[in-house]
């Protein structure tokens, strides 16, 4: 299976992603901002960093780049997308996720290890996890709290699309301690936390990552 990694100007941790996969069994295709074609990957991952144009509003820009305008009805398809930390930023303001990242309450930067409880395993990206199940992945940002509307929120819990949740603390301030969430269909979802940097022993706090990856090569294969 092909799982295409898109980099941006400024982006931070592509090579990171595209490490995962192949740590996972998969085949990882780069792609180019500048370039509208998904080039036959069966998803994508629109990684973190730090994305040209975040001095107006973060992912705002990016949501412009010309492969955008192949992923976002690709994804409205069907296509797997998982967006992390700068990623879901991107996928929020393309509204392929509803939402919004803002800075963080404390106005700071922060890395740690963070417990995250999966509260949902039925997305492209998570039916390698158990339900309930708590997981720990790295966290980093300063613009990754996330929030909505009263009514977003209460659809996003009543329809079971809130796919992470923080534990033992919640880090940066996101509404219902929600740390990742998905569409209705399941094959778009984005979180702030960093699974790709948790997939090989000796590197991260844990293994708890690769599901993500594994999870998305099943779906891709119609396993």
């Amino acid at each position: 299976m092909k799982i295409g990694v898109i980099t941006f100007p400024g982006s931070l941790d592509d090579h990171d992603a595209m490490r995962a996969i192949r740590v996972a069994g998969g085949d990882a295709v780069s792609l180019w901002h500048g370039d509208a074609d998904l080039h036959g990957v069966d998803a994508v991952v629109v990684p973190g960093g730090f994305s040209y144009g975040d001095y107006l509003r973060c992912g705002a820009i990016a949501r412009f780049a010309p492969v955008m305008d192949r992923l976002i009805p690709a994804a409205q398809g069907g296509l797997p997308v998982l967006g992390i930390c700068n990623g879901f930023q991107v996928l929020c303001e393309s509204h392929l996720l509803p939402g919004a990242l803002t800075p963080r309450t404390d106005q700071r930067f922060y890395c740690n290890d963070q417990v995250l409880k999966v509260e949902s395993t039925s997305t492209a990206w998570t039916s390698a996890y158990d339900e309930g199940a708590e997981i720990t992945v790295v966290h980093k940002n300063g613009e990754g709290r996330f929030v909505a509307d009263e009514h977003t929120l209460d659809e996003l819990e009543g329809e079971g699309r809130v796919v992470f949740r923080y534990v033992g603390g919640n880090p940066n301030g996101s509404y219902r301690d929600i740390a990742g969430v998905t569409n209705e269909r399941g094959n778009v979802v984005g979180l702030m936390p960093h699974p790709e940097h948790c997939v090989e022993e000796g590197y991260g706090p844990s293994l708890d990552g690769l599901a993500f990856f594994t999870s998305v090569l099943t779906a891709a294969a119609g396993v």
